[in-house]
């Protein structure tokens, strides 16, 4: 069952920077490739299917896990494997920037972290083990709040409506069950995105000449 410090890890009110960052999408936007409600849609469901669910919920969960045991050393070798994992610079700090943020909100609020480099995903997953959240309710929790500041970011972008935006956040938000499911069932050498198009918008947005986002 949720609790209100799930409700608090994953409001955007979280002081972590989550609103500064596009994750390509907005070079996605400039190159033409999400240009409307249907195509942004097919950008962030597949985000979120073959990326969010593959890579960065079952490190999750795995991380939950060492956090309920105590096992630091292992939360670390987590989160060099996740941070590893990121294909560019911009994704590298990103994740860094908001896991950094969230360790230092955590040690402000007396919650044990074994260190402050943590990827985001990480650094929520101890914040959910030491509150006692499940680790499935975690994971959903974390896609939910990613699926929110995607959406929020191709409003701004493409630009859409708040009401296409809702809708968006109707669509993705029913596939977080499944892509909770995909993450539980994933075995050790199955884990890693599989997102070409993402990495390479990326790598482009790094240097893009005008930018409303972080890189």
């Amino acid at each position: 069952m949720s609790t209100p410090k799930l409700w608090q890890l994953i409001s955007p009110a979280l002081p972590v920077g989550a609103y500064s960052y596009s994750q390509a999408l907005e070079y996605a936007h400039f190159d033409g490739v999400v240009r409307d409600e249907v195509s942004a849609l097919a950008w962030l469901g597949d985000v979120l299917e073959l990326g969010v669910a593959r890579l960065d919920l079952p490190m999750l969960l795995r991380t939950h896990a060492a956090a309920r045991a105590s096992d630091d050393p292992a939360v670390r070798r987590l989160a060099r494997k996740l941070e590893a994992r990121r294909e560019t610079a911009e994704l590298r700090f990103e994740d860094l920037a908001m896991g950094q943020a969230l360790t230092h909100l955590l040690a402000s609020l007396d919650v044990p972290v074994p260190e402050r480099r943590l990827p985001f995903a990480c650094a929520f997953a101890v914040a959910a083990a030491s509150w006692s959240i499940a680790a499935e309710d975690a994971c959903a929790g974390y896609a939910w709040a990613w699926c929110e500041a995607q959406v929020a970011a191709a409003v701004k972008l493409v630009p859409l409506g708040h009401t296409a935006g809702q809708r968006l956040l109707l669509t993705l938000g029913e596939r977080i069950p499944a892509c909770v499911a995909t993450a539980a069932a994933l075995g050790d050498d199955e884990l890693g995105a599989s997102l070409p198009g993402l990495a390479i918008a990326s790598s482009l947005h790094e240097t893009q000449y005008t930018r409303l986002f972080r890189s």
